[in-house]
C-alpha cells in the first residue's frame, strides 16, 4: 500500500486527531525549543492533522506556516482545523519538496520523516530550501535504540526505515547539516497503570512500558543549515 492509500484511510476514520493527542505529550516540549521568531517561515513535513505548525502560529508569531502531507485527506482535515490567514496545506513528495532554494527558515517533522521512500535525499531537499542557520527539528519515536517500536513495521504496509541515532546523525551531516543537539524526550502523561495490572493487551509488564515511555520517548534530532 502507498504512504498516500495509507494515511487516506488513516484521516478519514480520524486517526489524525488520535495521533495528535499522543504526539503532543513530547511534541509540545520539542517545539517550545525551536528558535522560531516572528516572521518566520516554516514548514511542517509530514503535516497529519497540522497540530504542530498552528501551535507555532499561535505560540511564536510565525509569519508563514506550510503544512506538507503526501495524503490528501490528511491535508484536507488540517485546513479544516483551522482559519488562520498565515497558515496553509499542501500535498507534496519528501522526494521533491516544492520550495525554492534558500525560502524556508525552520522544518518541523514529527512522526513522520521515516516514511520517506528515500531519507537521505529527503534530507538533501531540506537542506536544500533551509535558510543559512535555518533549522529542521526531526522527532520520531520508531528507532533502533527504542526496541519496543520494532514491532510497528508489522502493523502497516508502508515500508519504513528505521534508524539509530548514531544514524540519524551521520544522515544528517552526509546532507549537509550541522548536528546541533540529539536526545530523547521522555513522555510523562502517558498514564501507566500499577503493577498488579499487568500483562496488558499491549504490555507484558510495566517495567516494559516505563522504559518505553519514560526512557526512550521520542527521539529528536536538530539540524542547522550551513
Amino acid at each position: 500500500m502507498s504512504v498516500r492509500a495509507e494515511f487516506d484511510a488513516w484521516a478519514t476514520d480520524g486517526r489524525d486527531k488520535g495521533m495528535e493527542d499522543r504526539h503532543w505529550h513530547t511534541a509540545k516540549h520539542a517545539l517550545a525549543r525551536m528558535p522560531v521568531e516572528s516572521g518566520d517561515t516554516v514548514l511542517d513535513l509530514g503535516c497529519g492533522s497540522g497540530y504542530a505548525g498552528r501551535a507555532l502560529s499561535d505560540t511564536k508569531n510565525a509569519g508563514r506556516v506550510y503544512g506538507l502531507d503526501g495524503s490528501p485527506a490528511m491535508a484536507k482535515n488540517a485546513r479544516s482545523y483551522t482559519d488562520a490567514p498565515n497558515v496553509g496545506y499542501v500535498v507534496g513528495d519528501f522526494d521533491d519538496l516544492p520550495f525554492a532554494d534558500d525560502t524556508v527558515d525552520h522544518v518541523w517533522s514529527m512522526e513522520a520523516f521515516y516514511y520517506a521512500t528515500d531519507p537521505e535525499h529527503t534530507l538533501e531537499e531540506i537542506e536544500r530550501i533551509l535558510r543559512p542557520g535555518g533549522t529542521f527539528y526531526c522527532a520520531v519515536n520508531y528507532y533502533e535504540e527504542n526496541v519496543h517500536s520494532h514491532e510497528w513495521q508489522e502493523r502497516i504496509d508502508v515500508e519504513m526505515t528505521r534508524w539509530s541515532a548514531e544514524e540519524y546523525r551521520a544522515a544528517f551531516r552526509e546532507a549537509g547539516l550541522y548536528v546541533a543537539e540529539q536526545d530523547s524526550i521522555p513522555d510523562h502523561e502517558i498514564e501507566i497503570p500499577a503493577v498488579e495490572a499487568f500483562p496488558t493487551e499491549d504490555w507484558e509488564s510495566r517495567e516494559a512500558m516505563v522504559e518505553r515511555y519514560r526512557t526512550y520517548g521520542t527521539l529528536l534530532t536538530v539540524g542547522v543549515a550551513p
